[in-house]
């Protein structure tokens, strides 16, 4: 049986969405994500508001209540009765997050069993056959197939086959 690896920010969980949600009530601005298309979001921020917008992502409560991507639970659910599923996600560059992601899991995935959960950095680790991913450092690194899931900072990428959301990754796939 083959193994796909599944990251969970901008992948599973609309993570840059939630972040542009709060940004924009707490500044009363209305950056949208295609105003930093094929940039980081934090080249497009005002300098002052750069210190406040990096905090949330310290906030444990910031990552209890992602919005899920649309799809994604059903085509994963699938997923697993083809293949070995496991979410890897790069938590050690947010530590706090741990917990959050974890109740996250079990909210919008109780199918995946917690064993195949894998809070890591380095995804080169990763022994799978893919991995499902918006990271280009951790779809370089991977030894496997890297698919790259579309976000608004990597779509000028072209080193990868590309999913632009859930109904792509059910075509590629299932």
């Amino acid at each position: 049986m083959k193994r796909i690896a599944i990251d969970m920010d901008e992948v599973m969980a609309d993570t840059m969405g939630h972040f542009l949600a709060k940004y924009n009530s707490s500044f009363g601005t209305n950056i949208r994500p295609i105003d930093f298309h094929g940039k980081h979001v934090f080249e497009v921020l005002q300098e002052d508001h750069k210190p406040e917008a990096r905090d949330y992502f310290q906030q444990e409560d910031f990552f209890a209540n992602i919005p899920v991507m649309p799809d994604s639970p059903d085509v994963v659910e699938a997923l697993t009765e083809k293949y070995e599923v496991f979410i890897t996600t790069a938590a050690m560059d947010v530590p706090r997050s741990f917990t959050a992601k974890f109740h996250w899991l079990q909210l919008y995935f109780p199918f995946i069993p917690t064993s195949r959960i894998v809070f890591c950095g380095d995804k080169s680790i990763i022994s799978a056959d893919f991995l499902i991913d918006d990271n280009l450092r951790q779809l370089t690194a991977f030894r496997g197939e890297g698919i790259l899931y579309t976000a608004p900072h990597n779509v000028h990428e072209t080193r990868f086959r590309r999913v632009n959301n859930w109904l792509d990754v059910k075509a590629m796939f299932l």
